[in-house]
């Protein structure tokens, strides 16, 4: 299959390895920021084979485990109502809320439905004008300009009952974070390739000089991953930090100009809360004014919704890569898939998922050398 078994060759994984053992000298830490990356890397056990010098690590990548715990009870709050039908992607429904999850409220008689695109909502809209349809939009970049475009078709063609309830999160600010707090330890980034095929790199060479880290934009198949630790170890052992494109079948330097277009028209940017991070000053998006009537916050008066973060879960710093999952002791024990304490459990694209997944709960017995890269 064209792109996909050309990046699963276990040779060229080797000789890939072979070239990052050869250029290594010191320690290095590296992360990478999307969850499909950290998925990829657990799954063939990428980090297991890198030599021991260089670390990885999972970054806040997942879009659903980020989305705040405050919007989650808005969600259900919205989704209880009976004149409401509720749609959203599969992965929003098992995230815990406070008390209860959209599982537990379609299961209570809540109209929760799975689309597998906000425009399958906006036909329901289109379908029964007597409910009000809401869609979560939640998100990196990848999804914010097919959201764009659902509100968008709904304020022209005057669907009143069609609104969304945004959590749309920016990359940029989130580096900018992880690089100014005071335990980072991180040294280079693997930026995720697609929210780059959407927006471009011109975010990134600003980040890269002044916090003096090379920023490689990377793939998400076996090969894409390590040619982007290749890179990124390169530029480290030389000295340099540049942005580098290691996708280039899918990403252009501009982005998707069209997509961009869409965003700016339908969102601006805002402060937005990280679930188990924090507020980050300009990392999210929110409905602009001309799309204002839209907002499912505003018109159901969900606004004043404040929560507080579970102890036990300790998936703010899975998330900001201060710990790894089996570093938590609620981890496989107490939060398991079928009991989650946090969002990074469920997500199909959560670090805790992946190593629960891929039965990670310790270190391999073999030396790394003796590993199988990639088969």
């Amino acid at each position: 299959m064209k792109y996909l078994d050309e990046f699963n060759d276990p040779q060229l994984a080797r000789r890939l390895l072979d070239e990052i053992r050869a250029t290594v000298t010191r320690p290095w830490a590296l992360m990478e920021v999307c969850g499909g990356q950290t998925h990829s890397i657990i799954r063939h056990g990428i980090d297991q084979l890198l030599p021991e010098e260089v670390e990885l690590i999972h970054g806040p990548g997942c879009p659903v485990c980020v989305t705040p715990l405050e919007c989650i009870d808005k969600a259900l709050e919205i989704a209880a109502r009976p004149d409401v039908i509720f749609c959203s992607f599969g992965d929003m429904l098992r995230v815990p809320g406070t008390d209860r999850d959209l599982f537990r409220v379609r299961g209570a008689g809540g109209d929760v439905r799975v689309v597998y695109s906000p425009l399958d909502a906006l036909q329901l809209a289109r379908r029964h004008p007597d409910k009000q349809v809401v869609f979560f939009a939640i998100g990196f970049e990848t999804t914010a300009p097919a959201n764009a475009m659902a509100v968008h078709q709904a304020k022209r063609l005057g669907l009143a009952n069609f609104t969304l309830l945004v959590s749309h999160v920016r990359v940029p600010p989130a580096i900018e974070a992880i690089m100014t707090a005071p335990a980072c330890r991180v040294q280079g980034f693997l930026a995720a390739g697609h929210v780059c095929s959407v927006m471009g790199m011109a975010e990134y060479p600003e980040l890269a000089e002044r916090h003096r880290v090379p920023v490689v934009v990377t793939g998400f198949e076996p090969l894409d991953i390590l040619e982007g630790i290749r890179r990124t170890v390169g530029q480290l052992e030389r000295g340099e930090h540049r942005v580098e494109n290691a996708y280039a079948r899918a990403v252009r330097a501009d982005g998707n100009p069209a997509a961009i277009r869409m965003i700016e028209e339908v969102f601006e940017v805002t402060d937005r809360n990280w679930r188990g991070i924090g507020r980050i000053p300009g990392s999210g998006w929110r409905l602009s004014e001309a799309y204002r009537d839209f907002d499912a916050e505003h018109r159901f008066d969900v606004t004043g919704i404040r929560t507080e973060e579970p102890a036990e879960c300790r998936a703010g710093e899975v998330l900001q890569g201060l710990i790894k999952p089996t570093d938590c002791a609620a981890f496989g024990t107490s939060c398991t898939p079928r009991t989650p304490l946090g969002a990074t459990m469920v997500s199909s694209e959560g670090a805790c998922a992946a190593y629960y997944l891929y039965r990670r709960m310790s270190e391999p017995a073999l030396p790394r050398e003796e590993m199988n890269p990639v088969g």
